[in-house]
C-alpha cells in the first residue's frame, strides 16, 4: 500500500495565515498523468458542439471516472488537514486555456459565487498539464481569505468571470503564482482573492477544481442541484442532499440541466 502524504503542522499553518498550499508531493505521477490525459479524451467525446472543458462541472455526478478523481485517497488525505475529518465533495469542473488564448479569469472571491454557510470549504486545483506563468497560471493574493467578502463589480472583454473585485480593495503587487507540474495541485480557501492571465504559449493549461466543505456547511438556499458526496468520516449534520455514485465510466450531465438555476454558483478559475 502508498504512503499518503499528510500536510505538516507548518503547513496548515501556513495554509491558516495565507489561504492557499502549494509545493506538495503530487497526487499523480507522471506515468499516472499520462494514462489521466488519454483518458480525459473519452470525457471530452461527451462535449456538444460548442461546448469547452468548462462545461464539465459536476460531471462526476455521472463519470466514475472523474469521481474517482475527486476520491483520490492522497487528495483527500491533504483535504483533511485543511477541514479535519469530517467533509464531502460537491462541486468538479475543468477549466483549459487553449495556447495563446485571450481568455483570462478576473480577480475575484469563489464564497462570492457560493451559497453556503459556514466559511469553511476548499478547493483543490489539480493540474493536468504543467502550470506556470507563462500558460496561465493561477494567481492569489497571499492573506486575503480573512478579509470577509469583498465587494465585486461588473466588467466586458475576455475574462471568463463578468464580475471582479472592485480596485483599491487589494494590492495585485502580493499576488502569487501557482507554478505546478502535472499531477502536482494546489489548495485554497473558498475567500482567497485569486483570477489567472491568459495562456501566453503554445502549451496547453488543463487544470480540474474539485470543491470539498465541512460537514458543518450547508447550502443557504433550496438548492436541488447541491448534491454532497462523503468523502471522509461522518455526516453529524445531515444538512445537505446526497448525490448517488455513478457506475457508468464515463458520462455527463444534460447540456441544459442548469439551464433554469438562478441561484446556483457557477465558480470560474
Amino acid at each position: 500500500m502508498t504512503t499518503l502524504h499528510s500536510l505538516t503542522e507548518e503547513q496548515k499553518q501556513s495554509y491558516a495565515k495565507n489561504g492557499y498550499l502549494i509545493d506538495l508531493p503530487p497526487a499523480f505521477n507522471e506515468a499516472e498523468m499520462v494514462v489521466l490525459n488519454e483518458e480525459l479524451k473519452e470525457l471530452e467525446k461527451l462535449l456538444e458542439p460548442g461546448e469547452k472543458l468548462l462545461h464539465t462541472r459536476e460531471w462526476h455526478r455521472e463519470s466514475k471516472w472523474l469521481y474517482d478523481i475527486c476520491a483520490n485517497p492522497q487528495i483527500l488525505q491533504y483535504v483533511e488537514g485543511i477541514l479535519g475529518p469530517n467533509f464531502y465533495m460537491w462541486g468538479s469542473q475543468f477549466f483549459a486555456k487553449e495556447p495563446r488564448s485571450k481568455e483570462s479569469v478576473a480577480w475575484h472571491q469563489d464564497a462570492y459565487y457560493w451559497t453556503l454557510a459556514p466559511h469553511h470549504s476548499v478547493t483543490v486545483w489539480l493540474a493536468f498539464t504543467d502550470v506556470d506563468e507563462e500558460n496561465g497560471a493561477m494567481r492569489v493574493i497571499p492573506g486575503t481569505h480573512d478579509k470577509g467578502i469583498i465587494k465585486h463589480r461588473k466588467i466586458e472583454g475576455d475574462s471568463v468571470l463578468k464580475l471582479e473585485l472592485e480596485q483599491g480593495t487589494f494590492n495585485e503587487s502580493d499576488a502569487v503564482s501557482l507554478k505546478l507540474k502535472a499531477g502536482q495541485l494546489s489548495l485554497h480557501d473558498d475567500n482567497i482573492v485569486h483570477g489567472s492571465p491568459a495562456n501566453q504559449s503554445d502549451r496547453w493549461r488543463i487544470g480540474l477544481t474539485i470543491r470539498y466543505s465541512s460537514t458543518k456547511v450547508r447550502s443557504t438556499v433550496d438548492n436541488p442541484h447541491f448534491l454532497t458526496y462523503m468523502m471522509r468520516g461522518v455526516d453529524e449534520f445531515k444538512h445537505n442532499p446526497y448525490g448517488t455514485i455513478p457506475t457508468q465510466r464515463f458520462g455527463r450531465l444534460p447540456s441544459d440541466y442548469y439551464a433554469d438555476d438562478k441561484k446556483v454558483s457557477q465558480p470560474k478559475k
